[in-house]
Order: structure tokens, then C-alpha cells, then sequence
């Protein structure tokens, strides 16, 4: 049941987020900003990864192999965060509420506001790199890994934890609106890419060395289910 409900939501915050982007898409052209229409397909693409990634059947299937978990970890990070900070999403989604709503929310995202502040410090380069990084790592450690594949709530958690870090961490390479700093030298944002991109090489290594399987769970679910131990826990 709670299961259902969590897919429910999920569902529905993906439709809701859809709508009031077209919306916003569509009032901003109207007023004759530019909108787009790539960055409209972008977002589109973006929550159609998110809700592939959260829902049936891959959602089924990474409770039984670890592959599917680790492809739904993919999704989360490397496809649904990225082409969503690409859509633009602040203000495309603000201007798609009402204007009771737009108003306030719009306000915490002016000059000197706590919370642009603090999305400001949040997607500082080094800053958005080592919360993403440490997400990554933090959750692959057997006791939480296998915490999220046995436990709904937890699992939220997790997935909740990576793509809000990978949207930190896309940030600084995007650089969406609003723009909180001046973007970083091309030359650093390529060395950021290029150290995640070792650190998720050493990652893929850690997890492939081991002779035996590296969680439990997927060990347990591979004898229930009468398959291979290496074909269920392994990602490759």
C-alpha cells in the first residue's frame, strides 16, 4: 500500500511539474520573453526520465537485481538532473502558479534572501561537487544500500538524496536562472567533470572487485529467486 501510494505521488508531482512549466512556457512567450522550445523538450525529457526511473517496471525490477537499482541511480543523475537544470526550471515552473503563489515563492529567490543565499552556497562548484560525491559514496555503503532496497521510506530517502545533490551538482555547468554567481572558468567546470567522473570509475571499481557479492540483499533475493548470486548483485 505504501508502495502505491509513493508511485501515486510521484505521479502526480511529475504532472503538476509538467503543467505549470508548459504553462509558465507559454505565459513568458506571451509576454514576449524568450522561451525555448528546446529547453521546453529538454524538461519534457527530463520528468519522463525522472518517472521511468521511480516507477514500474523498473522500479519492481531493482528490488529484485542490483543492475536495475543501479540504473535507476543512473537515470536519477546523469539524465533526469541534468535535462531538467537545462529546462530552466525556476522560472518557467514560477511563472506557471498562481499569482498568490508565484509571489512569495518568487520573493525567497531575490537579492539578499535567505534562501537564495543559501542555493548560492549550495551550488558553489567545490561545494555541489563534494555534497553530490559524498551522497554517492554514503549510500553505496552496504548497511544503507541494503536499508533502501528492503525499506520504502529509506529508499525515497536515497533517491531523494541523489537527485537533489546531482541537481546541486549540474548546477555550476548549467548555470540556470536565477544565476547566483558568475559562472566558473571552462577550464575548472571540465576538471569537475572529469574528477566525478573518477571517483564514479573508482566507485564502479570498488563494487566490481570483490570476489563475492558486495550486499546482502541482492544475495537473499537472488536464492528466493532462483538466479545466478552474480547475475542478481552485480552491476556488469
Amino acid at each position: 500500500m505504501l508502495e502505491l501510494a509513493l508511485q501515486t505521488l510521484v505521479a502526480l508531482a511529475a504532472v503538476v511539474a509538467w503543467a505549470a512549466y508548459v504553462l509558465g512556457w507559454f505565459r513568458l512567450r506571451a509576454g514576449g520573453y524568450t522561451a525555448p522550445r528546446w529547453r521546453l523538450l529538454l524538461y519534457g525529457l527530463g520528468l519522463t526520465s525522472l518517472v521511468a526511473a521511480l516507477l514500474p517496471p523498473l522500479e519492481h525490477l531493482a528490488s529484485e537485481r542490483f543492475s536495475a537499482h543501479m540504473g535507476q541511480h543512473l537515470l536519477l543523475t546523469q539524465v533526469a538532473a541534468p535535462l531538467l537544470v537545462l529546462g530552466n526550471p525556476l522560472p518557467l515552473v514560477l511563472w506557471g502558479l498562481p499569482r498568490r503563489v508565484r509571489r512569495p515563492l518568487a520573493a525567497t529567490l531575490r537579492r539578499g534572501a535567505p534562501v537564495r543565499a543559501a542555493l548560492a552556497a549550495l551550488t558553489f562548484l567545490p561545494v555541489a561537487g563534494v555534497l553530490h560525491i559524498a551522497a554517492v559514496w554514503v549510500w553505496h555503503l552496504p548497511a544503507l544500500y541494503d536499508a533502501a532496497a528492503e525499506h520504502e521510506l529509506v529508499h525515497v530517502l536515497e533517491h531523494a538524496a541523489f537527485l537533489g545533490t546531482a541537481i546541486l551538482f549540474w548546477w555550476p555547468i548549467v548555470l540556470p536562472a536565477p544565476r547566483l554567481r558568475p559562472g566558473p572558468h571552462p577550464g575548472f567546470q571540465i576538471l569537475y567533470l572529469l574528477l566525478a567522473t573518477a571517483q564514479s570509475t573508482a566507485l564502479g571499481m570498488a563494487l566490481a572487485v570483490p570476489e563475492r557479492p558486495f550486499y546482502p540483499y541482492y544475495i537473499r533475493r537472488a536464492a528466493e529467486l532462483g538466479i545466478g548470486t552474480c547475475t542478481c548483485s552485480r552491476s556488469w
